[in-house]
């Protein structure tokens, strides 16, 4: 009986089960499945490098880098006038610290070029009788080409990873051609350690930048990344002359260079602002009347 009424068409075909989310409009089409993925795959993608930025990196540092730390750490105290009992990358770290609660910006710059030029060992400067000699020399042994961007490249990731962390080579294209010219720090040391834009910016970026440019003849631009702490090194780059990096906020409340009483009053002023920004319509037409 019941195949007789299937074959006569008694009973009407059912409707297709729908396969819309509970809530979505008729009209309104699902995402293409492998836009969903990619989409998924990205944020999953950026929790996981959100995690790797806050997990704190434990270093083991070798006789070479803790040489190397150690000789950095008292250029500066000694540059500076103030020393600290630490050992280790926490004493580079102090000595940093340090110089960003005394001195302003400019000056830090200042005094980190000038901890960099008595940093360089004693038996480098005496190949020359005065230390600008030094430097002129350099400029004229190596001038601007793909050999020598290259070579600073690979020179900074042999004997620098004490100071900013492992690094690799990158390639980047510079007036048309291919050149391995760039270094790429996963998570930059100095950054972790400090947790702080205005000492990443005034006490290694801006400094080295100069120092590298003007003693060595070499330009370089710094590319800090300060959401996964990562950042890059172009060697031949200039910096640009409205530098986006130098408008980057501080980390508010989890920076190492400013008291935690700044904190709260930064806070406060930045609760203020935002009020202002939602009511300043309202504001306006009540001061009007």
């Amino acid at each position: 009986m019941e195949a007789n009424i299937l074959r006569c068409g008694g009973i009407k075909s059912l409707p297709p089960i729908s396969r819309r989310p509970q809530g979505m409009a008729l009209g309104h089409r699902m995402p293409p499945r492998k836009l969903l993925s990619s989409v998924v795959e990205a944020r999953v993608q950026t929790e996981k490098q959100m995690v790797a930025a806050t997990e704190k990196t434990t270093y083991k540092d070798n006789w070479f880098d803790r040489l190397a730390i150690r000789y950095l750490s008292r250029s500066i105290q000694a540059t500076t006038g103030i020393s600290n009992n630490k050992e280790g990358y926490e004493s580079l770290v102090e000595a940093a610290i340090m110089i960003c609660k005394k001195v302003d910006a400019k000056a830090q710059q200042d005094l980190v070029i000038q901890s960099l030029h008595s940093a360089l060992p004693v038996i480098i400067l005496t190949m020359a009788s005065y230390s600008s000699t030094f430097f002129i020399m350099i400029k004229i042994l190596l001038p601007q080409s793909t050999f020598t961007r290259e070579i600073f490249a690979a020179f900074t990731t042999l004997f620098f990873p004490w100071l900013v962390g492992p690094c690799q080579v990158r390639k980047s294209e510079v007036k048309g051609k291919t050149e391995k010219n760039v270094v790429y720090i996963p998570k930059c040391r100095f950054l972790e350690s400090t947790n702080c834009v205005g000492m990443c910016t005034n006490l290694c970026k801006v400094p080295s930048q100069k120092f590298i440019q003007d003693s060595l003849g070499m330009p370089v631009y710094m590319v800090p990344n300060f959401e996964d702490l990562s950042c890059e090194m172009v060697f031949g780059q200039q910096p640009p002359l409205h530098d986006p990096t130098l408008k980057q906020p501080c980390y508010h409340k989890s920076c190492n260079g400013i008291d935690p009483s700044t904190h709260n009053k930064a806070e406060t002023w930045s609760e203020l602002l935002q009020w202002m920004k939602e009511n300043w319509q309202h504001f306006i037409l009540r001061s009007s009347r």
